[in-house]
């Protein structure tokens, strides 16, 4: 099989860590060949989707893990698949991509995650959808909203609709001096919506990041613990990573919406829970494939490549190819 990868620039790319990196060994492993694109090399020229990809070959070290061939014009329906995995942020040239991916579609070609449901999945208020796994929530641009659930609640988190890696992520109380100078800085004065929570104070034990991988929840989890004096789990944040198995219950929550998430073209999804409650549902570029791997020994990339041949024999057969 072909395969294009469109990420983010190599040189940023941390292999000992990276989920991207690998999927593209485990590809490689296997005899597919793989290709690699900017996000910005995606364009709409002659009528077709095409990408100015390059051919990669992996070397196995993983300092020096990469040599790159000439790159060329190529229809991104040249390939049994491509997979979107630019990180956020997730922002108007995001969404470009994700119009021009759907095109590509449209004409012929594969693409996980599914752009349309890239597009139309907020990777935070997708938790809506499911309130009965959610604490109150609230999502408003209101000051006067806001400071209400605050007083309801007592201990709240407030955070845009658009961070990520706990980027703009307070935690407020009702006698927080500093709660209205919050309420303004994060909605901009009311000119931006502001999603507040009740705070989890099982966020000490981490924020467990569930992979769901075609609907399949992985067996383990990677619990992000808060350093510290901290609230945020987020690795960017400082957290620690710890991977343990899925506990019953978060198996139940994921069995119960994985297949909903899966029919949408979500192939992989980064479930994220703190203590018994959904607190956000990643489909941009989920990782931690590799801190599960190396604590556990089990090979998420090879999961998720097994699901990714099925999708695509699934399609050929279909499709009668």
């Amino acid at each position: 099989m072909k395969l294009c990868f469109i990420l983010d620039p190599l040189p940023l790319i941390k292999s000992a860590k990276d989920s991207t990196y690998a999927m593209m060994v485990e590809a490689a492993r296997r005899g597919h060949a793989v290709e690699v694109m900017m996000q910005e090399a995606l364009m709409w020229k002659g009528g077709r989707v095409l990408g100015r990809t390059t051919p990669i070959t992996l070397t196995g070290d993983e300092a020096d893990w990469y040599r790159l061939d000439q790159p060329r014009e190529t229809a991104l329906t040249g390939f049994d698949a491509v997979l979107m995995r630019k990180d956020p942020p997730f922002d108007m040239e995001y969404v470009t991509s994700t119009w021009l991916l759907e095109r590509a579609v449209a004409e012929g070609a594969i693409v996980f995650n599914d752009p349309r449901s890239i597009r139309d999945h907020s990777e935070k208020l997708a938790v809506a959808e499911f309130p009965q796994y959610t604490v109150p929530t609230l999502v408003t641009r209101l000051a006067t909203e806001l400071q209400q659930f605050i007083d309801e609640q007592g201990d709240t988190v407030l955070k845009p609709l658009d961070g990520m890696g706990g980027t703009g992520v307070f935690r407020v109380t009702r006698q927080d001096m500093n709660r209205n100078a919050i309420v303004e800085t994060l909605s901009h004065d009311g000119r931006r919506t502001v999603m507040a929570q009740r705070f989890i104070p099982e966020i000490s034990a981490g924020d467990k990041r569930i992979l769901l991988i075609d609907g399949e929840p992985v067996p383990y989890v990677l619990a992000r613990i808060p350093k510290p004096g901290e609230t945020r789990g987020n690795l960017a944040a400082g957290g620690t990573g710890i991977a343990q198995p899925l506990s019953d219950h978060d198996r139940a929550v994921a069995e119960a919406i994985g297949p909903t998430l899966a029919q949408r073209g979500l192939l992989l999804v980064g479930l994220d829970m703190i203590g018994d409650y959904i607190t956000e549902i990643n489909v941009t570029s989920p990782t931690c494939f590799r801190e599960i791997h190396d604590q556990t020994g089990f090979d998420v990339a090879r999961m998720y490549v097994d699901a990714l041949e099925r999708a695509i024999d699934a399609r050929s057969r279909r499709e009668g190819v």
